[in-house]
């Protein structure tokens, strides 16, 4: 007989077993919720309920605009050469502008006046790296005939390197100058001819130049040192913003905290420096110079600067008038203009500005016209109620067609008493 067989079937969970497995399920949701709830507001609390940093940690670093102190800009020279800041020199081939940076040095070094005749206030030594011209027969010889002390100037050679000197590289090498600034007292000025050297990449793409340039801004930061680097113009970049006409990459001119523009007359003497671009300070106004020949001991032959005198107008306004020529129409209408407009009493700028524009007149034209006539400018009022502004009369030497009575005559005569700084040169 065979053995009966059975077929196993599970039995049915207890009902407690079930309760039992329902309730863990819920209490590891409940878990999983708190921890991630916890994630989250750790995540978000203020840096004083957080946990404590792990050592080394990289963190991003703030301060309280409360807790710190507001400090005024240094100047070398007022309104013109930050410290501790980089300032960035351009113009044509031809204008001067490493006789120029020079003439800037031998006026922080002696104490002597600015190009505008503002003081010096305080002397500071200068270091000076070219990449163009040799010490022996340019740059120190310049500098002397600037009136320098040369004992406060030091041209950077190279760098001492396993016991052996190589080339200084900007693009490299800034950092290295802690120790240099530390050995020598310290500096002022750090020349820098030319800046483009300081990039190391393409001088055209702004990253490159932004990435190269950060170390020399921290640099005039750290040793409240004034960076003037030297640069030329872009090629056929006349009438353009002067800013925007600085060679390579834009993001050098917007790097830097001053931008300075030099030009030079075409078959001419006649050079001016202007502000093209200014974060910390009034972009308008400049400077007349021209570049003389000067012979030192020795038979040795240089030139050095020589300043004549502040300019009004903007840079825009100040290059174009001696960059650009109209046609001869142009010019006369505008001498004609300007010359009935002054027959019959000293006026404004401000006035003269306002009836050029509406007669159809740029600026650069009528300044133009101005040197055409030989116009005498000077400044009128007193400069502690802040009322003082510029006024045009026509000189007293027969060029005036239309002669105001002989009362005027003596009015306009008191007008012309003006000094050299005061107005624009003579015509070379």
């Amino acid at each position: 007989m065979n053995a009966p067989y059975h077929i196993w079937q599970a039995e049915p969970a207890a009902p407690d077993l079930l309760q039992a497995q329902a309730t863990a399920a819920l209490q590891q949701a409940r878990d999983d919720a708190a921890a991630h709830a916890a994630s989250h507001i750790t995540s978000h609390a203020p840096a004083s309920a957080a946990k404590p940093a792990i050592a080394n940690a990289r963190r991003v670093q703030v301060r309280c605009a409360a807790s710190i102190k507001p400090a005024p800009i240094t100047w070398l020279w007022p309104g013109w050469l930050p410290a501790g800041k980089l300032t960035i020199l351009a113009g044509d081939a031809g204008a001067g502008k490493t006789t120029l940076a020079l003439g800037l040095a031998a006026a922080l070094t002696a104490g002597s006046a600015w190009p505008d005749d503002t003081p010096c206030a305080t002397r500071r030594n200068v270091l000076i790296w070219s990449g163009e011209d040799a010490a022996e027969d340019t740059i120190v010889p310049r500098l002397i005939a600037a009136g320098a002390d040369s004992t406060r100037c030091h041209v950077i050679e190279g760098v001492a390197e396993g016991g052996v000197s190589v080339a200084f590289d900007p693009a490299q090498d800034i950092a290295d100058l802690a120790q240099t600034m530390t050995r020598i007292g310290g500096a002022g000025l750090l020349i820098i001819d030319p800046i483009v050297n300081a990039v190391a990449g393409d001088m055209h793409k702004a990253n490159d130049v932004r990435r190269s340039l950060q170390a020399v801004v921290d640099f005039a930061a750290a040793h409240d040192c004034a960076v003037l680097g030297i640069t030329h113009f872009a090629k056929g970049s006349a009438g353009r913003a002067p800013q925007e006409r600085v060679l390579g990459s834009q993001a050098f001119g917007a790097l830097a905290r001053m931008v300075l523009v030099a030009a030079k007359e075409e078959d001419g003497s006649k050079r001016v420096l202007a502000r093209a671009k200014s974060n910390i300070a009034q972009d308008a106004g400049g400077v007349a110079y021209r570049i003389e020949t000067v012979q030192l001991a020795g038979g040795i032959e240089t030139t050095c600067a020589k300043w004549e005198g502040r300019i009004e107008g903007t840079a825009r306004e100040i290059l174009g008038e001696i960059e650009h020529e109209e046609t001869t129409g142009e010019l006369g209408d505008a001498t004609i203009f300007l010359r009935d407009l002054l027959s019959d009493r000293p006026l404004t700028v401000k006035q003269i500005k306002a009836d050029a524009d509406g007669a159809g007149y740029s600026w650069a034209t009528m300044r133009r016209a101005q040197k055409a006539l030989g116009v005498a400018s000077r400044k009128e009022g007193a400069p502690q109620s802040g009322g003082q502004q510029w006024i045009w009369n026509l000189p007293n030497d027969g060029q005036r067609l239309n002669a105001p009575k002989p009362a005027d005559d003596a009015q306009a005569q008191s007008w012309n008493t003006c000094r050299p700084s005061d107005h624009l040169p003579p015509p070379d």
